[in-house]
């Protein structure tokens, strides 16, 4: 029988690093926060990506969750297209 593992994060058994992991996890915390804000406004996928300044293939992709087709920094830029501040908090691993 094999002992299961235990991960801090859901991004810790597919990350090669801590570092990769914490910015998947980064990431994925921001994407669904702005796809939050999106359904709570009830826009269409075309509102939504007029509104953050990206296609609306692009808003497909954030939408649905997919997480590897965003950087941080375009997501940070999308936030910011829809008028939020992103703060960041740092906290021990």
């Amino acid at each position: 029988m094999r002992k299961s593992d235990n991960y801090a994060s859901a991004w810790d058994p597919i990350a090669n690093a801590a570092e990769q992991a914490g910015n998947l996890h980064t990431r994925s915390e921001l994407l669904e926060k702005i796809g939050e804000i999106v359904q709570q406004s009830g826009w269409t996928d075309a509102d939504a990506a007029n509104h953050c300044g990206v296609s609306q293939a692009r808003m497909d992709d954030l939408l649905c969750g997919r997480v590897a087709h965003f950087s941080l920094d375009a997501l940070v830029n999308i936030a910011t297209a829809l008028g939020l501040q992103v703060h960041v908090e740092l906290a021990p691993a």
